[in-house]
């Protein structure tokens, strides 16, 4: 879950339209194995707080986050690199922890992507399979 920060309220996915297009060109298996990797990632990083652009690293070939770049975007390293953080926010909205999420600044310059801090957690909701 991710949480405005000032008023406590849960929010969406942004661009869900441009997020439900791009992931459409992925495979499950391709998909489901970067959303592993961010996890992975956002866990190295320390599990409490992490900003987007600062977890993959600068070179995607042969990890799970090519296909990103290769099919999602086309090759487009900038829609690549919009795509990678709306993977992330899904991604934080999957995980058991309450998040926040805002953009920031370090040493008075804008941070280029979106940071993202634990603020608490809550329980999946109940298996409609019961």
């Amino acid at each position: 879950m991710i949480i405005d920060v000032m008023s406590g309220r849960e929010l969406g996915m942004p661009r869900a339209q441009d997020f439900k297009l791009l992931r459409s060109r992925m495979s499950v298996a391709e998909f489901d194995a970067a959303v592993i990797h961010i996890n992975g990632l956002i866990d190295g990083a320390g599990g409490e707080i992490a900003t987007a652009g600062w977890l993959p690293g600068r070179e995607w070939g042969g990890s799970p986050l090519q296909p990103i770049h290769d099919k999602a975007a086309a090759g487009n390293h900038s829609l690549s690199g919009k795509f990678f953080g709306l993977l992330v926010w899904h991604t934080f909205m999957e995980r058991t922890e309450t998040w926040a999420t805002g953009k920031y600044e370090i040493n008075g310059r804008e941070i280029g992507s979106r940071t993202y801090f634990i603020v608490g957690t809550h329980s999946p909701p109940p298996s409609l399979s019961a």
